[in-house]
C-alpha cells in the first residue's frame, strides 16, 4: 500500500528534524543527561514538528540503547512505538477527548506500572480543546505525576491554553520554517524518491506551505501525481493557483477609479455562483500582497504567489499609492463583518467596491499637490516672481481750449470697493440676544458642557443657531456627542420656545448684521421694562 511522503519521510530522530535546532539540541542535551522534564508543552504553527518530537522523546526516554540522546530506533521498544504496539506510549486527541471523564481515565490508567518501556508517555495533541473541567481534573497529576509518567502537550493556539498548565510544563515554541530550508529537504526527498524537481519548483511549494514541512511534503505529493517532469508551471496547475485573473481585474478599475468595469467583474462571478465572502476575503490577501510588495524590497518570502503574478502584483503596486491600499484593506475588512450579517451579500459586496473605486477628494488633492511638487523639481514648473500691481492711471482727455473754457480740474471717480462688494454677498447672521439665558439653563442640563461655552456667543439665520465657541471640547461634543446635543437644543427651547439646528459659526463665512437702534426712546423703556419684570401700563 502507498504511504504519503509526509508519513514515509516524518523524522524518527532529534537530526531528522528541520528547523528547530534551538528545540532539538536542548531536547538531546536533556534525554542525553537523563534530566528530562515531567511535562512538555509544544506550540507553533501546523506541520512544525510538534507531533513527530513528541514520539522521539517517548522513543528516546524508553530506548534500550540510546546513543547521544536520539533513540537507536533498532530495538523492540522504537520499533513498537513506531508501529504502535507499545501501549505504554499513548496519542490522545484532545480535541474529541476533551471531556471529564477522559481525563479521569487517563488519571486512573497513569498510577500504574508500565508493561513494557521504562516510562508511559501520554502525548495530548490540540490541549487547548480540553474543557474547563477536563483541565481541573488535569491539574493534579500534571503538577506532580508519578515518577514513571510523561506528559506532552502540543497546541496550535498557545493563547487559549489557561496559565494553570502553562505554569506546569516546560515550554518549546516551534518556528516556521524557512522557504530555503523546505526547499533544500524536498530536493532531498525528491533525490531519494527518483523524482524530478526543479529548484524553482521547490521555492515556490515551499512559500505556498508557509512555513510548515508537512503541507510542503503534501503539495509535492499531489505535484508528483499530476507530472512526473515537476516544474514551477506543475505547480502553479496542481496547486490551483490559476484563475486569479479576476482579482487584479478587480483592483484594476478600483485603482482607475471604473466602477462601471468592477461590477461587470462581479455579475460575471455571480453567473458563476461565486461565494461572495471568500471572494472578499480574497481581495483583502490580494490588497495585502500589494502593500507588502509596495513597502518590502524583496517581497519573495512574504507572498504566496507565482512568478508571474509576483510581477503582475509590482507592477499594480506601482499604480495605487500606499495609503489608499491600506484603507481598501480596512474597507474590506469592515465589509466582511456586513456580509456575515446580511442576507444580501452581492449588494453588500457592489457597495464595498464602488467605495472603493470612488475617488477621496483629500487624495485627489495631495495627488495633484505631488505632481506639481514633482514638476517644480524637475523644472517644469517655474515659480512665480510676484510683481507689483501698479494703480492704473487714466490719461486725461484733451479737450479744446477755447477763451471762455474753465481750467479747473474735474473730480475723478472713486474706486470701487471690492470688500465692500465681498461683504454684501456673504450671508448675513443676526447676533442672539438672549445667549446669557441659554446658558443659564444649559448649567442645570450638562455641567460639562456649559464649562467649554462659558465664554461663547451664537448667531441666528433663519431655523439655523450657529455657536461661536473657540474650545475644542465643544467642538468634539457636538461632533460626537448626541445627548450633548440635545441638551443644548431642550436650553435654547427653555429660553425661545423654538426649536433650532445647531452649527458651528465660522467668522470668514458670514457677515454679522448690525443691530438696529430703537428709534421711539418709549418703546426702548417699555422693552427695558418688560425685561426687568418691571409692570408699566401705558395710558393714551
Amino acid at each position: 500500500m502507498y504511504q504519503a511522503l509526509y508519513r514515509k519521510w516524518r523524522p524518527r530522530d532529534f537530526d531528522g528534524v528541520v528547523g528547530q535546532d534551538h528545540i532539538t539540541l536542548t531536547l538531546k542535551n536533556e534525554v542525553a543527561s537523563g534530566k528530562f522534564s515531567h511535562a512538555y508543552l509544544f506550540t507553533g504553527s501546523r506541520g512544525t514538528g510538534k507531533t513527530s518530537c513528541s514520539k522521539i522523546i517517548a522513543k528516546a526516554v524508553n530506548c534500550l540503547h540510546p546513543s547521544d540522546g536520539n533513540p537507536c530506533n533498532e530495538c523492540e521498544v522504537c520499533r513498537g512505538i513506531d508501529d504502535g504496539s507499545v501501549l505504554d506510549v499513548a496519542e490522545i486527541d484532545a480535541a474529541s477527548n476533551n471531556g471529564v471523564d477522559n481525563i479521569r481515565q487517563l488519571r486512573e490508567e497513569a498510577y500504574f506500572m508500565p508493561s513494557v518501556a521504562k516510562y508511559r508517555v501520554y502525548i495530548l495533541d490540540e490541549c487547548h480543546m480540553l474543557s474547563p473541567g477536563a483541565v481541573n481534573a488535569l491539574l493534579k497529576i500534571l503538577e506532580e505525576p508519578p515518577e514513571h509518567v510523561i506528559f506532552i502537550l502540543a497546541t496550535t493556539e498557545i493563547h487559549k491554553v489557561l496559565p494553570t498548565i502553562l505554569s506546569r510544563c516546560q515550554r518549546f515554541d516551534f518556528k516556521r520554517i524557512k522557504s530555503r530550508v523546505i526547499a533544500d529537504r524536498l530536493l532531498y526527498i525528491c533525490g531519494q524518491e527518483g523524482l524530478s524537481l526543479s529548484d524553482d519548483a521547490a521555492l515556490l511549494i515551499a512559500r505556498l506551505a508557509d512555513g510548515g514541512m508537512r503541507d510542503a511534503l503534501s503539495l509535492l505529493d499531489l505535484c508528483a501525481s499530476y507530472s512526473g517532469e515537476i516544474s514551477a508551471e506543475t505547480v502553479t496547475e496542481a496547486a490551483g493557483l490559476a484563475g486569479q485573473d479576476y482579482l487584479f481585474a478587480i483592483a484594476d478599475a478600483a485603482i482607475a477609479g471604473k466602477p462601471a468595469e468592477a461590477l461587470a467583474q462581479i455579475h460575471a462571478l455571480s453567473e458563476n455562483s461565486v461565494d461572495f465572502s471568500r471572494l472578499c476575503e480574497q481581495l483583502v490577501n490580494h490588497y495585502r500582497n500589494l502593500m507588502v510588495v509596495s513597502t518590502v524590497k524583496d517581497p519573495e518570502d512574504l507572498v504566496q504567489a507565482t512568478p508571474e503574478d509576483l510581477g503582475r502584483l509590482q507592477t499594480q503596486a506601482k499604480k495605487a499609492r500606499l495609503d489608499r491600499v491600506m484603507d481598501a484593506i480596512n474597507l474590506l475588512q469592515d465589509a466582511m463583518g456586513r456580509l456575515s450579517r446580511t442576507a444580501f451579500k452581492r449588494t453588500e459586496f457592489e457597495m464595498a467596491v464602488i467605495r472603493l473605486c470612488s475617488s477621496n477628494p483629500v487624495s485627489a488633492l495631495e495627488e495633484r499637490v505631488a505632481r506639481l511638487e514633482q514638476a517644480w523639481k524637475d523644472g517644469a514648473v517655474r515659480a512665480a516672481v510676484p510683481e507689483e500691481q501698479a494703480v492704473p492711471v487714466q490719461k486725461p482727455v484733451r479737450t479744446p481750449r477755447t477763451k471762455h473754457a474753465s481750467a479747473a480740474p474735474q473730480p475723478s471717480e472713486p474706486l470701487p470697493e471690492t470688500a465692500s462688494k465681498q461683504e454684501q454677498q456673504l450671508p448675513e447672521v443676526e447676533p442672539f440676544p438672549n445667549w446669557a439665558e441659554v446658558l443659564e439653563q444649559l448649567q442645570k442640563r450638562n455641567g460639562a458642557l456649559y464649562g467649554a461655552m462659558v465664554d461663547s456667543r451664537a448667531f441666528t439665520r433663519g431655523e439655523m443657531m450657529l455657536v461661536d465657541c473657540t474650545s475644542e471640547m465643544f467642538r468634539s461634543l457636538l461632533r460626537t456627542s448626541v445627548a450633548a446635543k440635545e441638551s443644548l437644543r431642550d436650553a435654547i427651547f427653555a429660553v425661545t420656545g423654538q426649536k433650532y439646528n445647531l452649527g458651528p459659526y465660522t467668522p470668514g463665512k458670514y457677515a454679522v448684521a448690525e443691530q438696529k437702534q430703537e428709534s421711539d426712546p418709549l418703546a426702548g423703556l417699555l422693552k427695558k421694562a418688560n425685561e426687568l419684570g418691571v409692570p408699566v401700563e401705558v395710558n393714551e
